[in-house]
């Protein structure tokens, strides 16, 4: 049986209620529970206690995060999160080191990781539409969301060892975001996980 932490990084600020980013962690909850897998859950607009957070990551096989972008980056209190909880896994499960050794420091940076074995699923909601990334001329010069915005949070699950599942991006949710739009992305989603959790 499965162990899966899921980390719903919507937080509620201004204009945005995270709304699709709650709905997307109950599908997300929905799977696992058809599944018969364990459940543990963090919304990062709670108060979280940080050695409680680095117990939810080594405990579970795979995370799940459900992120908006906000300005071409996760939002504020992900990344407090993320930064807070990452500080105390440091040689407590999460990882050793950069992997560097201090005889040759020029390599393997990025090898300390802990948790080889384990995985981690990441979506990301957005306002642009997907043509902005795949069109030629368009905004994101056909730069996808994992290649690009995401580059770097891919790169910081690989230095703790975590191994990526293929994740899903919502596109054009304030100015597209119709019912029908949102009952078809659940039924792809939902078909989605299933299909990454099952193998």
């Amino acid at each position: 049986m499965k162990n899966i932490f899921i980390i719903n990084g919507a937080q509620k600020f201004a204009h945005s209620g995270g709304k699709f980013n709650e709905s997307l962690t109950n599908w997300t909850k929905e799977v696992i529970t058809e599944l018969g897998f364990n459940i543990r859950f963090t919304d990062i607009n709670d108060e979280f206690d940080t050695t409680q957070e680095v117990e939810n990551y080594k405990w579970a096989d795979i995370i799940i995060y459900h992120t908006p972008i906000w300005w071409f980056q996760v939002p504020n209190r992900l990344k407090l999160y993320i930064d807070e909880v990452f500080t105390v896994g440091h040689n407590n499960g999460m990882y050793a080191s950069d992997g560097r050794s201090r005889v040759n420091p020029s390599i393997n940076y990025g090898t300390g990781g802990l948790m080889h074995g384990k995985k981690y699923l990441v979506t990301s909601t957005w306002n642009a539409p997907e043509e902005a990334f795949t069109l030629e001329g368009e905004f994101f010069n056909q730069t996808s969301v994992d290649e690009g915005v995401l580059f770097g949070f891919h790169r910081m699950n690989d230095f703790l060892g975590l191994t990526k599942l293929e994740g899903m991006h919502f596109y054009d949710l304030e100015k597209n975001g119709s019912l029908e739009r949102v009952e078809n992305y659940k039924k792809l989603y939902k078909a989605h996980l299933t299909h990454q959790l099952s193998h």
